[in-house]
Formats: C-alpha cells, structure tokens, sequence
C-alpha cells in the first residue's frame, strides 16, 4: 500500500505520477500491471484538496480522461475513472475542463454497459457535471439514450430485489451504484423536466425496491434516502392522471393498493421514533413532501387509508391530543417543533391536506392548539366556534357541532380532547418538562403570528428575557 503523504511530499509525488502516465499516453511504454498499479497509487493521494493542486489542471484532467475513455484494458479504464472522479469531487472547476474536452458522451456511453461497477463510476462522473458546468444534458438524452440507460440500470437491480431466495441479495458495489443511479435521476428529473415522463419510467422499479429492500437501522440512509428523493420528483408525472387499466399508477398496484403507502408510513414511523428533531429536518422532510404528494392524486379508496394512518385517531382523545406515542401524536408534536422550521411547515401542510384543505376538519382533527398557527400563517381564517369554544366552552350551529363533538361526545376544541376525560379544576401542576414543552409550543405559536405582519405582538418569551425574568442556570 502507498505511504500516505502530505504537504510538498504529496504534491512532489502527485506531479511525478502524472508525469509517468502522461508520457505513457504517448509512448505506451509501461506495461498494463504497471500502468494499473501507477493509478491505484495515484488514488491514494486524492482524497483531499490539500497539496493535490497538480491534479486541477486541464492538463492532468486530459491525462485521466484518455486513459479513462481510450484504453483497451477495463481494469485500467477503471481505476483511471475512479482517480478521475475522486478530481472532479474535489474541485469543481475540474468539471468544466471534462466538458471542454468533449468526454460526457463517452460517459454516457459507458453507462450503457452491464456492469455495477462501470455504472457507479459513470453515474457519479454524470452526477457531477450537474453541479458548476454549462453543459447541457439535452444531446444525451437525445442521441445517447441516457433516460433509456438509467431506466435499464435500475430495472437490473430491481431484479436483486426479488422474493427472499430466489436471487442472491445485493452486493456492496450494487447498493453504492444503485444510489448513484438514484442520485443522478433525481437531479436530471429536477433540471430537466421535458424528460420526466421516461425517466418515470423507473417508478415501478424504485417502488418495488423500496418495498422490498431490508430498513436498516436507523432507516433513513442509503439507498432508502436515495429511493425516496427519487420518487419524489417521479410522483409529479402521475399527478391528475387517472388509474387505467392501460397506464396503471405505479404507486397504487392494483393487486394492493395500499403497499406503497404503507411502506412510506413505516419508513416515517420507524424515522420519527430513531431521530432527533434535528436529524429529522433534514431527513425526514422529502418523505413527508412525498406523502403530500402522492396523497393529491391518490385514488379515493385509498385517501381514507392515508387519513386514518396519519390523523389522530378517536381513541386518543382520552387524553389532549399530541400526548401519545402514535405516529399521529408524534407528527402533531413535530408540527410545533422549535428547531426543525422546514419540517415543522411540512408536517403542517401534511396534516391541513389530509384534511381536505377546509379549516374546520383541520382544527377538529388536531385541536386548535396545533392548528392556530399553521391558520395565522397562512391567512386562512379561523372558525369562529374554535375561538368561541376556547373562551366561553359553548357553540352554537353545525359548524360548532363539527368542532366540538365527536361520536356524539363533546371534546375541547383547542386540545381535542373529550371533555368528560379531561381533569377536574383541582387537577395536578405541570412537571417542569410539560411546561418547557408547552413553553416551545407557545413561542413557536407568536413567532408564527409575529411573521404573518397581520398584528403586532410581542413574544412573551423574548420579552421576559428582555426584561430580566430569566435567570442563568449554573
């Protein structure tokens, strides 16, 4: 194995290496175990930007690619592509310069070929050019087949992920080319949509990867985070078009309709319950938004399902609703999270269209306690029997029936929860951890408030500190 170097030694050694194998490109005077054995070397120092500068040059850039794209020898056109792709991980200006030189198309033929190893490789290179070049992607999806070439790859690994037995289970090297392949479809779904409705064409494939791949622990890694984003730009094609025989929906198979949304829920149930409210902002976000939209062109049998999966459900309201440790209570508490704002408007949003976007189902299904806010922000109006319920306990009308009954018993409309199980007057004080969650929930409430501009309010948090009422723990 090659001494690890740094500092001038490194560069020293970097610009020697790629002496040898430019000059090799002119005189083909190394042999392949020499030539293959000068790359790996060379790999080994380009894992950092530091001292690696003889590596960014159109130069050295040129240098990797011919031995890249014109050798005869796989194992050389290899490790010459993964010294390659490590530069143009490193330094961004990089990819300009394999642009310039004309070698995407040979990338995307490469792509082409019926190996794991040369699509993780290629699907990276590709993945890449996305980011700081002008190159438009456009030429390889009409001339090189590349949505067709992406599409194939991913139906290949579908095939790993067939019933328990029948086929050997992915390997290492699949799984990471795998989530290349997915990292490379998201982006080009997300810059170029005119070529959205063939790459949907994995839909069917990702799905059933997802389904059928094993969740590690904790769930949200790759490929599942990679499957996931995937379907999210996909899910867009089938927006407003109806199910038929013909063109059925990926995410709704007709033998069961219910597997796919299933399998999203679990994922987020299984999330919720392993991350921190940190780790779950980014994370768990692009699940949610995929519920969001899978549930706007989702068939009607199957809406009921997702609303009975997600929303609190009757049984909870034995208690204020949020307190248990469903999935539901867990999404309502993360829709007032503090220190996750991208997550906390998404589970929002989530919860406002399960309940059909009307104001009036939402509060009854998650209190107006959660509900408030999302409403202010948002400048839809507020029923006027939750406000009414909240200070007088009384409602008149059916729109006050709606908020405050539930089977036939009264709940509060600000907690939701049945009226007759709520505590008597003389009820206990709140533990010191109930009210730094209450004291959360209000601060994120005003500073909702505050942001809509409608009315000048002062948060009585920030305040209190203004004041002094706070003191410093030692």
């Amino acid at each position: 194995m090659a001494q690890q170097l740094n500092g001038e030694a490194k560069e020293r050694e970097i610009t020697r290496l790629m002496d040898i194998l430019e000059l090799d490109l002119e005189q083909k005077n190394l042999l392949p175990p020499q030539r293959n054995a000068l790359l790996a070397e060379l790999k080994t120092h380009i894992r950092a930007v530091e001292n690696s500068g003889p590596l960014f040059s159109h130069n050295a850039v040129k240098t990797l690619s011919r031995h890249t794209f014109d050798s005869n020898s796989m194992v050389t056109s290899r490790e010459a592509a993964k010294c390659l792709a490590n530069v143009l991980l490193l330094e961004s200006k990089t990819r300009q310069m394999f642009v310039d030189l004309g070698y995407p198309i040979k990338a995307a033929q490469r792509l082409k070929n019926d190996n794991r190893e040369d699509e993780l490789l290629y699907s990276r290179i590709l993945f890449l050019l996305t980011y700081d070049t002008a190159f438009d992607f456009g030429q390889l999806f009409d001339e090189y087949q590349l949505a067709e070439s992406i599409n194939l790859n991913i139906v290949r690994h579908s095939k790993s992920y067939s019933k328990p037995g029948r086929r050997d289970p992915p390997t290492a090297t699949d799984t990471q080319a795998l989530s290349e392949t997915l990292k490379l479809l998201f982006n080009l779904s997300q810059y170029y949509p005119r070529h959205l409705s063939t790459l949907a064409r994995s839909a069917p494939s990702i799905l059933k990867i997802l389904c059928r791949t094993h969740l590690a622990t904790p769930v949200l890694q790759p490929p599942v985070t990679y499957l996931v984003n995937a379907l999210l730009n996909l899910s867009v094609h089938y927006d407003d078009k109806p199910q038929r025989d013909s063109d059925p929906n990926p995410y709704f198979p007709k033998p069961d309709q219910y597997c796919n949304i299933d399998r999203f829920i679990s994922i987020l149930d299984n999330a919720v319950r392993t991350y921190t409210e940190e780790q779950l902002e980014t994370l768990v976000t692009p699940l949610v938004t995929l519920l969001r939209k899978v549930f706007e062109f989702a068939p009607s049998n199957v809406r009921p399902h997702m609303q009975t999966a997600l929303l609190p459900s009757n049984s909870e309201r034995s208690q204020p609703l949020g307190q248990s440790n469903t999935l539901a209570s867990r999404l309502l508490r993360l829709s007032n999270s503090p220190v996750a704002p991208s997550l906390r408007e998404s589970v929002s949003s989530l919860l406002f269209e399960l309940s059909d976007k009307d104001a009036t189902s939402f509060v009854r299904n998650v209190g107006y306690g959660f509900a408030s806010g999302f409403l202010m922000t948002h400048d839809l109006p507020v029923p006027t029997s939750a406000t009414e319920g909240w200070s007088t306990g009384q409602s008149g009308g059916d729109l006050g029936e709606k908020l405050t009954s539930v089977d036939g018993k009264e709940i509060n409309p600000v907690t939701g929860q049945i009226k007759e199980m709520e505590p008597e007057a003389s009820e206990e004080e709140m533990t010191e951890e109930e009210k730094e969650r209450e004291a959360e929930r209000l601060f994120v409430l005003f500073e909702r408030l505050k942001a809509t501009g409608v009315v000048s309010v002062k948060n009585p948090v920030e305040q209190a500190v203004q004041e002094g009422r706070f003191e410093e723990l030692d």
